[in-house]
């Protein structure tokens, strides 16, 4: 069967891997919605009039609402011909600017971008002062509270490693579903009045990023003790946690395959 621009069908199906970066202010999240707009849906509109198939786009992981990327990782099937830079300058043409596919990679038949990860690294950047960077003002959440960062470092080590981490979920539907996770790293960083926090796992539940971060600006407030943690963690539940920081200042940076 023709596509629209002249290519034929290959006999056998390609699985192509997209890197993407995205501003994710005006977009709904990851997930297609019927009532918002999201950014699986755009891209999988944008390689339909490229390749004339609709296609079933994965990604690594959802992202929420208002929540950024700058290397989501999404794989999908296709009969088209077209050579690989091709495919990325055709999507840039027909993407908004605030989506952007910076790699687009030749995977293996099996390669599964959700299910082949290994872990995923998010960053929270938080605006330590009492005014706002106009710059930063889509991706940093504004802390007005000076943060000792030192205990904030202290409470995160007692999330480091294998745990149930219902304390740090928000309810999201699924009340049966397993929440284990391997915590691999909490990185903090101050530089100048910005403080970076990176978490490496090998999963996250539904706002566990932002939650744990809300725990660790109590404890670099003076609120919790960086000890109450372990207790946090042991209560398995929600309400004893910190609060869910603003989904603009979380971005994904990586994903491990």
């Amino acid at each position: 069967m023709p596509r629209p621009n002249g290519e034929k069908f290959l006999t056998h199906m390609r699985n192509i891997k997209l890197t993407i970066q995205y501003d994710g202010t005006r977009y709904a999240g990851w997930q297609t919605q019927k009532n918002a707009k999201a950014i699986q849906q755009v891209i999988e509109g944008a390689i339909k009039r490229i390749t004339g198939e609709k296609v079933n786009l994965t990604a690594s992981g959802r992202t929420d609402a208002g929540v950024h990327a700058k290397a989501q990782i999404a794989n999908f099937k296709t009969h088209s011909k077209l050579p690989l830079k091709n495919i990325r300058m055709a999507l840039n043409s027909n993407l908004p600017r605030d989506i952007v596919v910076t790699g687009v990679e030749e995977a293996a038949a099996k390669f599964n971008s959700q299910h082949s990860a290994r872990s995923k690294i998010y960053r929270y950047t938080i605006f330590n002062n009492d005014f706002m960077d106009p710059f930063l003002r889509k991706f940093a959440a504004k802390c007005f509270f000076r943060l000792d960062t030192k205990l904030m470092r202290k409470a995160a080590g007692h999330l480091i490693g294998r745990h149930d981490f219902t304390s740090f979920r928000t309810e999201d539907g699924e009340k049966d579903k397993d929440c284990v996770r391997t915590v691999k790293k909490i990185d903090i960083e101050k530089r100048g009045d910005l403080i970076y926090i990176d978490l490496e796992a090998d999963g996250f539940l539904y706002n566990m990023a932002r939650s744990i971060v809300g725990t660790l600006v109590e404890a670099g407030r003076g609120k919790i003790r960086a000890e109450a943690v372990r207790d946090i963690l042991s209560k398995r539940d929600r309400r004893f946690s910190g609060p869910t920081m603003p989904a603009k200042g979380l971005c994904l940076m990586e994903v491990k395959y």
